[in-house]
């Protein structure tokens, strides 16, 4: 359902918050400016709410404020953690409360960097938010990351502007409804101008929040194409997952995890790994689900969503949740972030898609534009072998049914060693299909523990996930149980 809320400029949210005599706090901005305060400074009204602002440009200053970061990198999470912390801290030393009984604090902080000079490199940035909603209450952290998409610093500088004021504003007015919140940091603000690819809800506000729902929110309102998320639930940047990694990717519905996803993990991770240009200290594993695949039967499920990522999650496995119906599109998203070797793990309804023509007629060079974008890049395929019932026959790379107008461009991969068959031993795996599994879950047949790895029967048993309404297990791992299969 849409939202009925009232839509304000930042002038008008601006002044709303200066004429709200019991909001008072701290502006610290980093990197492009004081574009956020002078929001509120030109709204009229500030000296109600500002009780400080600083822009501690300089990196030996910012280091004697906030410490210095071992990463040498200053426009991250752990900055603008840090200047929160830094800020909020001093609100409540210097403020009274004994002469500001009804005040309500909060610190707003940002650290950006703008596009460069020669626009070789995108602008992007981290904002901060904490905040109070009653006083003596203990205070609320929102923290999100946005890439700058406009193509002069000076518009990003405006973008910013508006962002940071939406932040604080929704914050202070829009708490009660996260999901609201999110989708107010785009007022003003189009798609094209901002991504927002990382956000997090913390605090006792915020306490019915699932962070991985709001992971699949960005990607659902088109606030970004692709998000991350952790074991322990937590949307992470992307740039700090895969950056210069080895990235190795597997697609699926995992509705739920079967023996068949876990093989093809097992094995694909193993060729991977042997390879010459790939260090098996820089692997990371990704187990991705498309948004497509999440609307598989209508509008998404939120539940259905959550009970796959929990298995996935409690397993010890990092999460993608991706709007990239194409496989090209999801290499050239990990190549914003790495240039070693990648690999992606296919089955068979995956490798003929590849194939298919069709899936690429938006493109002008068609097919052969998809593949220059897919393996002009370190791409290694992996394909799964599967069963052809009808004419009982296992298909593998050597009698794939490639169409023969495509049959000479998959010669040369497969000359190349682009594309390598995962060996398989026990053929009876090929018989089991994640949906055959759900269906029998859903109507109580049993079986279908055979079909999915220890302990996930169990994990799906005791969360009574996928419309499990048998019995419990007596004993056994649940939720908690971290890395099981790692």
């Amino acid at each position: 359902m849409e939202s009925s809320r009232v839509v304000l400029s930042a002038k008008q949210k601006a002044l709303r918050v200066n004429m709200n005599h019991d909001l008072y706090g701290t502006f610290a901005e980093i990197g492009a400016g004081q574009e956020v305060v002078r929001h509120f400074f030109r709204a009229g009204g500030a000296s109600g709410t500002i009780a400080k602002t600083i822009s501690a440009y300089d990196k030996d200053f910012s280091d004697a404020i906030y410490g210095i970061e071992e990463s040498g990198r200053y426009v991250c999470e752990a900055r603008v953690k840090k200047m929160l912390d830094h800020e909020y801290q001093l609100c409540e030393e210097r403020l009274a409360r004994e002469k500001h009984p009804s005040k309500r604090y909060f610190a707003f902080a940002n650290t950006v960097a703008t596009i460069n000079y020669h626009k070789t490199i995108e602008g992007h940035g981290w904002f901060g938010m904490r905040f109070q909603t009653a006083p003596n209450k203990p205070a609320n952290t929102i923290i999100f990351h946005a890439r700058f998409h406009e193509p002069d610093a000076l518009l990003q500088h405006a973008s910013i502007g508006i962002l940071g004021v939406n932040l604080i504003y929704g914050c202070h007015f829009l708490y009660k409804h996260p999901n609201d919140l999110l989708l107010s940091l785009y007022d003003e603000l189009d798609k094209d101008q901002i991504e927002i690819d990382t956000i997090q809800m913390n605090g006792p506000d915020f306490g019915d929040v699932d962070n991985r729902l709001l992971s699949l929110q960005l990607v659902k309102h088109g606030m970004t194409d692709a998000v991350i998320f952790s074991p322990d639930g937590r949307n992470m940047q992307a740039a700090d997952v895969l950056y210069k990694k080895n990235i190795l990717a597997i697609r699926g519905s995992f509705r739920p995890v079967t023996l068949v996803n876990l093989d093809m993990m097992q094995r694909g991770l193993s060729m991977f790994s042997q390879e010459k240009r790939v260090e098996q200290d820089q692997i990371q594993l990704l187990f991705e689900i498309t948004l497509n695949n999440l609307k598989s039967e209508g509008d998404i499920d939120e539940k259905d969503f959550l009970d796959r990522a929990d298995i996935l999650c409690s397993l010890g496995h990092t999460v993608l949740i991706s709007n990239y119906q194409e496989y090209y599109k999801l290499i050239e998203y990990f190549s914003r972030y790495t240039r070693k070797r990648m690999g992606v793990i296919m089955g068979g309804n995956a490798m003929m898609d590849l194939f298919n023509e069709r899936y690429y007629r938006d493109l002008n060079g068609g097919i052969l534009e998809a593949f220059g974008v897919m393996f002009s890049r370190d791409l290694k395929v992996y394909a799964y072998p599967w069963q052809d019932n009808e004419n009982d026959v296992l298909i593998r790379t050597d009698n794939a049914p490639i169409h023969p107008r495509i049959k000479p461009l998959y010669d040369y991969l497969m000359f190349n060693k682009r594309i390598s068959d995962i060996q398989l031993d026990d053929l009876s795996l090929l018989d089991i299909f994640s949906v055959e599994v759900l269906r029998m879950i859903r109507e109580g047949r049993e079986g279908w523990e055979d079909m999915v790895p220890r302990p996930v029967d169990q994990i799906i048993k005791k969360g009574r996930l996928f419309g499990y309404t048998g019995p419990a297990p007596t004993s056994g791992p649940d939720l908690a149980d971290a890395a099981l299969l790692n």
